[in-house]
């Protein structure tokens, strides 16, 4: 430990301690909350399984950043480098797409031994794994439905697909000795305004009902339903509203899954938190930057952030919380991006864990909003930035923005020969 640093984080301490604030038992909470870093942002979502498919339901990637993984292989190094620059242990999030086979199988034949490479990657480094059905980039998808289609068929296959992947889940949670949250989102919608709102709707409810009737090991696996507003190709009309997916996952004891994009670029999940966790027993949120509408921009440390962590920390929701990422920017250094988003959602969580929450609760019980909003504001000055560079070398990992040399060195000796030795531009 250098002893500026050390220095810093006593005085710092100092400071804190005078408002009953412990520091020390702030950076021990910190360091047992787990964020789940989404693989998809280390290859501009294309996956391993279907290498000739083009992104389709309404997702797109934008920016062509030389240096993608395009093999497990390369995804699991990206993923170490900068697992290896954040503090905290951690878990990564798959989609289905991610198989690491060299088998021709379809998604709704996926088994859990097309993963074992995830698996043995995943407990040698004592991480965890999550992971999602992937209803998009498919033939049977790019009329933009999947459980909620009109043809039983189709219903059938992607119904089988997502009973597949529960049951790849709970061998993740049993073999990693920690719950898989599964998370199901589908682009089911329509560009205009359609008629009938309710059919799709009843289908989809329908289907959601048969996959979960399979009977799963809620030790090793936890559901999760995901809405949106609107996207590219649904801008009218998505079959799971958040309405839809609030009453689905309260009716049936399943997890909600809040994206910050998913809203109205003027609505915000931070004041959803307490609201939803007052009658679920869990919930799964997917930290992400609309930027105008659901375009998944690297997660800044912005107010929502902020107010995000407050919340989960200030109504004492992080037990029951399962945080993970979810944007996917091919503009910039994939590796720095999961690093930026990691790092800054540790931070947000950091700042409120160090407000002097019981004595603002006191305050704000006794009427007193004077001083609840002075002491609110001078404690977003306070030097939590020196706590949080005590964390982190604490933890072993670069100090300030000491982790983008090694990002650079990486890209250099990496990912910059990537495309060179497979002679293809990525």
């Amino acid at each position: 430990m250098s002893e500026a640093n050390e220095q810093a984080y006593r005085e710092a301490k100092k400071l804190y301690a005078k408002h009953g604030v412990d520091v020390d038992a702030a950076l021990e909470k910190l360091a047992g909350i787990k964020i789940s870093l989404h693989c998809w942002q280390g290859d501009d979502v294309k996956g391993f399984l279907f290498r000739d498919k083009t992104l389709s339901g309404g997702i797109a990637v934008t920016g062509s950043y030389p240096g993608r993984a395009s093999t497990p292989g390369e995804l699991r190094a990206d993923l170490d480098k900068a697992l290896s620059l954040i503090p905290g242990k951690h878990k990564v999030n798959l989609h289905a797409i991610y198989a690491d086979t060299d088998e021709n199988v379809d998604l709704d034949r996926l088994e859990p031994r097309h993963f074992r490479g995830w698996i043995d990657w995943a407990k040698e480094r004592g991480l965890g794994l999550d992971f999602n059905p992937t209803l998009f980039s498919h033939p049977k998808a790019e009329d933009g439905f999947t459980l909620s289609h009109t043809d039983p068929e189709i219903r059938k296959f992607w119904i089988d697909h997502c009973k597949a992947s529960r049951r790849i889940a709970e061998t993740f949670g049993r073999e990693l000795g920690q719950p898989c949250v599964t998370n199901h989102w589908m682009p089911d919608g329509f560009k205009d305004t359609p008629v009938d709102r309710w059919s799709p709707r009843a289908r989809l409810r329908d289907s959601l009902d048969e996959i979960f009737a399979e009977p799963i090991d809620e030790a090793c696996n936890i559901d999760a339903v995901e809405s949106k507003l609107f996207g590219i190709g649904s801008e009218s009309y998505v079959v799971g509203s958040h309405e839809f997916y609030m009453g689905y996952a309260m009716s049936r004891g399943k997890a909600i899954c809040l994206d910050a994009g998913h809203f109205h670029p003027t609505e915000v999940i931070s004041n959803k938190l307490s609201s939803i966790l007052m009658f679920t027993d869990q919930l799964l949120l997917h930290v992400s930057r609309p930027v105008r509408w659901d375009s998944d921009h690297v997660v800044t440390m912005d107010d929502e952030l902020l107010e995000i962590a407050r919340e989960l920390v200030r109504g004492d929701l992080l037990p029951r919380t399962h945080i993970g990422l979810d944007f996917f920017d091919g503009s910039i250094n994939h590796i720095a991006a999961w690093v930026i988003g990691v790092r800054n959602t540790q931070k947000a969580l950091l700042r409120a864990l160090l407000e002097p929450i019981e004595q603002l609760k006191q305050i704000e019980a006794e009427k007193d909003y004077t001083s609840r909003l002075a002491l609110v504001e001078e404690f977003k000055s306070y030097p939590f930035g020196a706590v949080w560079d005590y964390f982190c070398e604490q933890s072993g990992v670069p100090v300030r923005e000491d982790w983008l040399n090694e990002v650079k060195t990486y890209e250099k000796e990496v990912l910059q020969k990537r495309g060179q030795e497979s002679g293809v531009l990525q």
